[in-house]
């Protein structure tokens, strides 16, 4: 979907706007820094597999080296590999059947463990190191540049914090005479708020537009199904009430009027929740707001609806049958991601200006990726993930999806802030956003320096995906200074087999009463044969993989030691084209694997992660 142009309507702008086609784009993943003199012992690392076996012999399980003992320089990057079929209709049916047999299906699932050396990984090897349930970091500097905000403080004034760090707003770029054509731009929260400000629209002029625009690409050939749940005059009521705060001269916020979706597996009132399944809303009912959703609301954001996505949460293209499919608003044949495939194509399409999605494996940045706007990751537990479906994981999150970094650093300013129980056995470190208008920030980016894995850079199915973002970050350092420092990642296999161990068990975990009381005909067949792969993970296999989590982030740490940001390509691949037997299901784990290959350690190691556009 390269070189694909759509034409969209945009909320708010003159006539029609041209979208340019998503292109690839740049993952770029951070971490606390440890202070000096504190964390992990900077030692060597170990092989791509793991590490020596210490004199293996007959009926020996392979032992791993402790991870500080081994050579990182020594480490010979090995390409990824992942064995499993292609599965659509018919196929697909006898399949997911099979692996729910409780005869046939034991046997089908160890085959496919094996296959991908899991078994091995798991059950036949010695890992020295003690597990890591939750991602543990050493304790950090204050970091240079920032601004603040306060974990506590009401989510209007931390907006209000954050504004005033953002550079002059300068409407001249953005409002042309009535003669004059505008190029395509996505309007900024800050667009709409000096439009609302200035009269020269107003919320409910707005929010028709919106529903017009919702119409139109649910009429389209094919439909374009991006809301699950929307009312028509729940919006017009939530707009005019806006408007009356601006015509009043009282907006609450800079957000006050800004359009955004919450994917449907966000509590937000008066919707039901039912993470596009079609009962969920039966065994979990909404009686609140999730606080994501209650603090945006404070700040005055008027709330589309509820945005489709990947059944469960459990897929990364965003093929959903329940409701029906989201495409790509920039070329309609191919998927949006997922499996926050709904935010990302409303953001995507202009129909609103952000959205919340999860991110438990790329959700938000793999979709924002193929859709070309903003995904923003956050450290795990630096959002309260009360009243979100999945909140009793250790790899989820909820977070932003933008058209611009700067909708995100405002969005993330209201959403951010972790609850009670997170700040006792996390102890995040101080909310803050970049200072980006004090002078002494003006060189800061010369300091920075950037983590380079070049042969995992480079092992993408198509070379323009990998080099278009090797231009970028050559750019970046040509233009602020930057410097780009060549690091060594190991055990990048153990930490994908770990990931999904982890997000498998504790998803399985989550909806196994509903599993064994028979809801699981309910559920769509991909969602079937991933539950039914995630039931045969046994404690042995989940503490393994968390023994695996403390080992991979000892690795992180060292690199962090040396850099300050890792740079990957988000995805693998670009947009990948839907097959038309698709439609009623797919199972593709093999395209899942690639859309995921650089997404693990934001989840599995908790890191904050931001996907964004490059070409």
């Amino acid at each position: 979907g390269r070189r694909h142009h759509h034409k969209t309507p945009l909320p708010g702008a003159r006539g029609r706007a041209l979208v340019p086609a998503a292109r690839p784009q740049l993952r770029i993943h951070s971490a606390p820094a440890p202070a000096r003199g504190e964390g992990p012992r900077n030692r060597p690392g170990t092989d791509q597999m793991g590490g020596g076996s210490g004199g293996r012999g007959k009926g020996m399980p392979r032992a791993m080296a402790p991870v500080e003992e081994v050579d990182v320089a020594a480490v010979r990057y090995k390409p990824a590999e992942l064995q499993a079929p292609h599965l659509t209709g018919f196929p697909l049916r006898a399949f997911v059947w099979l692996l729910e047999s409780p005869l046939l299906g034991p046997l089908v699932t160890s085959i496919l463990k094996k296959q991908n050396n899991m078994t091995q990984m798991l059950q036949h090897t010695v890992i020295p190191e003690r597990p890591m349930f939750y991602p543990e970091y050493p304790p950090q500097e204050p970091e240079r540049g920032v601004v603040t905000l306060g974990d506590d403080r009401d989510p209007v004034d931390r907006v209000e914090e954050a504004l005033s760090c953002l550079a002059p707003y300068d409407p001249s770029g953005r409002f042309t005479s009535a003669d004059e054509k505008n190029p395509f731009l996505y309007w900024k929260i800050r667009d709409f708020a000096y439009a609302y400000r200035s009269g020269i629209t107003t919320p409910s002029a707005v929010a028709e537009l919106v529903i017009a625009g919702v119409e139109e690409w649910n009429n389209k050939k094919p439909p374009m199904p991006m809301l699950i749940f929307f009312k028509a005059d729940d919006l017009r009521k939530q707009a005019d009430a806006s408007t009356k705060r601006f015509e009043k001269g009282s907006p609450i916020s800079v957000l006050d009027g800004i359009f955004f979706a919450v994917k449907d597996d966000i509590d937000c009132l008066p919707y039901p929740s039912k993470s596009a399944t079609t009962f969920f809303d039966e065994i979990r009912p909404v009686e609140k707001d999730a606080v994501a959703v209650s603090r945006l609301r404070k700040c005055g954001v008027i709330f589309i609806g509820k945005a489709n996505m990947h059944e469960l949460g459990l897929g990364v293209t965003g093929n959903n049958p329940n409701y029906g499919t989201v495409r790509n608003p920039h070329s309609v044949d191919r998927y949006t991601g997922g499996s926050s495939s709904g935010p990302a194509a409303l953001v995507s399409s202009g129909l609103c200006s952000g959205a919340i999605g999860t991110d438990g494996g790329g959700s938000v940045r793999i979709p924002s990726s193929l859709c070309g706007i903003v995904g923003l990751k956050t450290t795990f537990g630096r959002t309260d993930m009360t009243g979100v479906v999945c909140d009793a994981g250790t790899v989820e999150v909820a977070s932003p999806l933008t058209s611009s970094v700067e909708d995100s650093v405002l969005l993330y300013s209201a959403l951010a802030g972790s609850r009670p129980m997170d700040k006792l056995t996390l102890r995040p470190s101080l909310l803050c956003v970049p200072n980006l208008v004090s002078s002494e920030n003006s060189k800061i980016l010369q300091s920075v320096k950037v983590g380079k894995y070049t042969e995992w850079f480079h092992d993408v199915p198509d070379n323009e995906v990998s080099n278009t973002c090797e231009d970028a970050l050559n750019l970046l350092c040509s233009t602020f200074g930057c410097q780009i420092e060549e690091i060594i990642l190991p055990e990048l296999e153990e930490m994908r087999t770990a990931h999904l161990v982890s997000i498998g068990s504790e998803a399985f975990s989550d909806m196994n009463a509903h599993y064994q009381a028979g809801r699981r005909t309910e559920m769509t067949l991909d969602t079937r044969a991933s539950l039914a792969l995630f039931k045969s993970f046994t404690s042995a296999d989940y503490v393994a993989a968390q023994c695996l989590r403390r080992r991979i982030m000892y690795y992180h740490m060292e690199a962090f030691k040396k850099v300050d940001v890792i740079a990957t390509p988000t995805t693998g691949m670009t947009a990948p084209k839907i097959p038309p037997s698709a439609l009623k299901g797919e199972s593709d784990y093999v395209v899942s694997a690639k859309l995921m290959q650089f997404i693990f350690a934001g989840n599995l190691l908790g890191l904050p992660a931001i996907s964004v556009p490059v070409s």
